[in-house]
């Protein structure tokens, strides 16, 4: 019995340790994460870490200087670019490594590898529409630039540098909490990172919506519900710009315009407030007599940031700003001369063509009077603990086949019709890096210039101020040029007059240089008014944030950093200025109950700031989504395009007694008040149940608002917090989104900087330097930015030094 107990024992313990080595399901190796020595207690950093040492790295040319504020900011002096840009890859590496993995994964459709079979569909739908394909193109385009090509590997070189000095113990937290290792980074992953920036800024699509809208309404009512310009816009270009220039020939539409009918996909709406605000304003409104700029571009918030600040000095540079993990260079940032920031423009670069294939095999279809021949392309995709999937893509001369079949598409993404090839902006070559490489030690308006015309996509509102005086706004990129409306609804891909018709000349693209205003700006509204010659897009972003910027720019008089800074924490509704009254208007206030009433009365002394503490806040945007939803819920039933808000405001102000308002699902025939009172009630209603009587309804606590991990790894985000602002405010705060980086930069004889990012510049969850700026982007305060002038600068704020030697 004794000898059967001990043997028992033995494997008992074997089996517990056999266990705790090995993953099961999404639960880590919990001997390995638990381990003292090696697991996540490994990850735990000091608050006070101490980077003033030397550290020998083989790769330098030359000897490097770090510099590191109170908040773990990088500011670098290098004598050479290989070593700038070699430094910026391992600093990068070492706070953010995981972030570039899994950013990198997730454009090259490689998440399967390392959390198995749940990313599958994911994966699958990057490869398919052509993410891999599109990174291939564009660091062939870049590795040909003998500047460029030399950047990327060393920032490469930098990346993998840290990589290679890693233990298991010091990998970060989510490399043990998914069991897998960091590998080495490649050129074409700076490609994907790019890739990825045109997913999130110009991947959407809405043309299997409105070619469903088209078929069951006809041109008339389309036409009508979905005009190519807004009853209310306030143009990017000041409307009456002249355009000097001569324009191309417009392309006509073709005989064959018209759209498919493809039904049976529900199509998600895009998210109001994803977007960005900038503007600069001239020194003849500034205190200082110099121009203020300022950039805030609202993008996912997560941890980590999806920027890294950093200052990087060598010969012919010096610049401070907003990098991107995984690119090197500064995005959003300033030099002692310019400044400069962008906002997406939102132009139709992404186009969807029927094809008709000769027989079932698809390896043909009918183009210009004849069957052309698809290529094919095998996508491997490795699955963690399964199997690789290999799948085979079709290629057309305009792109992808994304989706074969319906049972293809029922797996994946709901917006993409089946049996359509995709003409994507996101596939052609593009040397996109040197604008910022040039932006980065630009000294005027014209390197300004030169520099946009590298820059390809996404296309972005590139907004300028100099040391010089001048301000400028330019809505750059590559943009085809095409008939009106081209690309409005899914075309017919057998008639090449559907095609792409070449480029608009790049100093064509509208822009405009120290306007009579004083003043430029944008919000992703329309680029221009309806005289610019040129299609860029039939719909942009509603334009009330960027009518409350023009208006409070307008009338500024001695703007300061604080004056820019203030409005970018806006929360002045303009959509409640232009519809609340009409909306109390339709109210019979001798109907409402006592609840209801006193809501009436909120609503009606409301001063239309979406502060964190208003009542009035929530009860007008519950309400007028209500009354937005119920107005069209009834006749665009999920597989269609819904009109627009802005649609919807001007029926509720010219037409109140418009058939849309009436609900085809009710007997009775209804008006805009029928539908307003009902709305309003279940409005009340609703706050009633879930947060109490009037008095409780406060702004921030019916939000919800939180900064949750990248990975969404539970106990890595903010929680949930109270915070101001809405999609349709300047500060466009919605759940999971909104100002990403807050910058003003103040130029003059000595430029100063002021910025704040949602987070910390580690990726660590174990460190202080995690979260530690969270509080200042809370309060809407900025941190006035450290930009030094060598590294031997003398500063209270630097708290340590690095000396890098060969």
């Amino acid at each position: 019995m004794k000898i059967f107990k001990a043997v028992f024992s033995c494997i008992i313990t074997v089996a517990l340790i056999w266990a705790l080595q090995h993953k099961f399901g999404d639960v880590p190796p919990i001997g390995n994460f638990l381990n003292p020595g090696s697991g996540f207690w490994a990850n735990a950093e000091s608050k006070n870490t101490d980077d003033s040492e030397e550290l020998k790295l083989k790769e330098l040319q030359r000897q490097v200087t770090i510099n590191f504020d109170e908040n773990r900011i990088p500011h670098v002096f290098a004598t050479n670019d290989h070593d700038l840009y070699f430094v910026q890859g391992y600093l990068t590496a070492r706070d953010r490594l995981w972030q570039l993995d899994i950013q990198t994964r997730s454009a090259s459709g490689r998440l399967s590898e390392v959390v198995g079979p749940k990313a599958l569909e994911v994966d699958r739908y990057h490869r398919r529409m052509g993410m891999v394909y599109g990174a291939e193109h564009a660091v062939d385009a870049m590795m040909k630039d003998p500047v460029i090509s030399k950047v990327i590997t060393a920032y490469t070189d930098g990346i993998n540098a840290y990589v290679h000095s890693l233990s298991p113990k010091n990998y970060p937290i989510e490399y043990k909490l998914l069991d897998y290792k960091p590998e080495d980074w490649k050129p074409i992953n700076c490609a994907f990172l790019l890739k990825l920036m045109s997913e999130t800024l110009a991947g959407g699509t809405n043309e299997l919506a409105m070619t469903n809208v088209l078929n069951k309404f006809g041109a008339k009512i389309t036409n009508d519900l979905f005009p190519d310009y807004p009853m209310h816009e306030s143009p990017i270009i000041p409307v009456g710009t002249k355009w000097d220039f001569k324009p191309l020939p417009v392309p006509q539409v073709p005989p064959t315009f018209k759209a498919q009918m493809l039904a049976g996909m529900r199509v998600k709406e895009k998210v109001e407030g994803i977007g960005s605000n900038n503007w600069a304003i001239s020194g003849s409104k500034t205190a200082s007599g110099y121009p203020i700029l300022a950039n805030d571009p609202h993008l996912n918030l997560t941890f980590p940031s999806i920027w890294y600040q950093m200052q990087l000095s060598a010969p012919g540079i010096n610049v401070y700003g907003a990098t991107l993990p995984g690119a090197p260079g500064v995005i959003i940032g300033y030099n002692q001369k310019i400044s400069w920031g962008v906002t997406n423009v939102d132009a139709d670069i992404l186009d969807w063509y029927q094809l008709r294939f000769k027989d079932e095999s698809r390896s043909e279809y009918w183009y210009n009077n004849k069957w052309s021949k698809v290529t094919h392309r095998i996508e491997v995709i490795k699955v963690k603990g399964q199997p690789d999937v290999v799948d085979t893509v079709r290629y057309t001369h305009f792109g992808p086949v994304v989706y074969d079949n319906a049972a293809m598409a029922k797996k994946g993404r709901d917006n993409i019709p089946v049996g359509n090839a995709l003409r994507w902006i996101a596939h052609d070559e593009s040397d996109d890096l040197k604008a910022f490489y040039l932006l980065n030690r630009g000294k005027n308006y014209n390197d300004y210039r030169e520099a946009l015309t590298y820059y390809a996509a996404p296309a972005q509102n590139f907004v300028f101020a100099s040391a010089d005086n001048d301000i400028a706004i330019t809505p750059n990129g590559k943009l085809p040029l095409k008939y009106k409306d081209q690309g409005k609804f899914i075309m017919d891909g057998s008639d090449p007059a559907n095609e792409w018709h070449g480029w608009i000349p790049n100093d064509q693209n509208p822009t405009v240089k120290n306007p009579a205003r004083g003043f430029v700006s944008s919000a992703n509204q329309s680029s221009t008014d309806p005289t610019y010659p040129y299609y860029i897009n039939w719909q942009f972003a509603p334009y009330e944030r960027g009518k409350r910027i023009n208006d409070r720019l307008s009338v500024m008089q001695k703007a300061t950093v604080d004056s820019m800074r203030v409005l970018q924490t806006d929360t002045y509704s303009i959509r409640a200025q232009d519809i609340l009254p009409a909306m109390l208007r339709q109210l019979d206030i001798t109907k409402l109950d006592a609840n209801q009433l006193k809501a009436y009365n909120i609503l009606k002394s409301w001063n239309k700031f979406f502060d964190v503490g208003s009542e009035g806040a929530s009860l007008f945007s519950i309400w007028w989504t209500k009354f937005y939803s119920e107005t069209w819920g009834d006749s665009f039933g999920g597989v269609m395009q819904l009109p627009s808000m802005d649609k919807t405001e001007e029926l509720l102000i010219k037409s109140p007694n418009s058939v849309w308002f009436d609900d085809t699902r009710t007997p009775i025939k209804e008006n805009a008040a029928d539908l307003l009172s009902r709305t309003f009630n279940t409005t009340v209603n609703e706050l009633l149940k879930q947060h109490g009587a009037p008095g409780s309804w406060q702004w921030g606590k019916v939000k919800h608002f939180e900064v949750s991990h990248l990975a969404n790894l539970p106990g890595f985000g903010s929680g949930n917090f109270a915070i101001g602002g809405t999609g349709s405010t300047v500060n466009a705060l919605t759940e999971g989104h909104g100002p990403s980086w807050r910058m003003v930069v103040q130029m003059g004889p000595e430029v100063k900087g002021y910025g704040i990012i949602p987070g910390g510049q580690s990726g660590n969850p174990g460190s202080f330097y995690y979260d530690d700026m969270l509080q200042t982007w809370k309060d809407g305060k900025l941190n006035e930015l450290l930009f030094l002038q060598s590294p031997k600068q003398k500063s209270s704020r630097i708290k340590s030094t690095l000396i890098l030697k060969k």
